[in-house]
């Protein structure tokens, strides 16, 4: 199952401070921290603490937020279900970047062991 050309520009349009305190709140819900957040994140996108406030507070939409990310070369390596989409057959390139951030999440709320949601090799 793919995702919608509606889908799509909705994702690109949300912005990542919208849905950063929900990240959050499900992994501190879970035992995790934002400091493990933030290490997540910075393993797909490059951006340290001081580049993910400063995209925060400007309010970046996903499209800004990815076009501006240095994406892990293991990002292919994440694969899945997230949202009810199998990760790895996602068309749009940005649903699919959004989808592998939202599987990260997933996997650190889970309590799955760092090096393995880092995709270590």
């Amino acid at each position: 199952m793919n995702t919608t050309p509606e889908h799509d520009a909705r994702i690109a349009k949300m912005t990542f401070a919208s849905v950063y305190p929900h990240y959050i709140t499900k992994v501190e819900g879970k035992g995790r921290t934002k400091e493990e957040l933030h290490q997540v994140i910075k393993w797909l996108t490059g951006f340290d603490d001081k580049k993910l406030q400063e995209l925060i507070n400007d309010k970046v939409t996903f499209k800004t937020f990815f076009t501006n990310a240095k994406l892990n070369t293991n990002a292919p390596l994440i694969k899945g279900v997230i949202c009810g989409y199998r990760i790895e057959e996602i068309e749009n390139p940005l649903t699919q970047q959004v989808r592998y951030l939202d599987k990260l999440v997933d996997e650190l709320a889970k309590g799955r062991k760092m090096e393995k949601i880092l995709r270590a090799t």
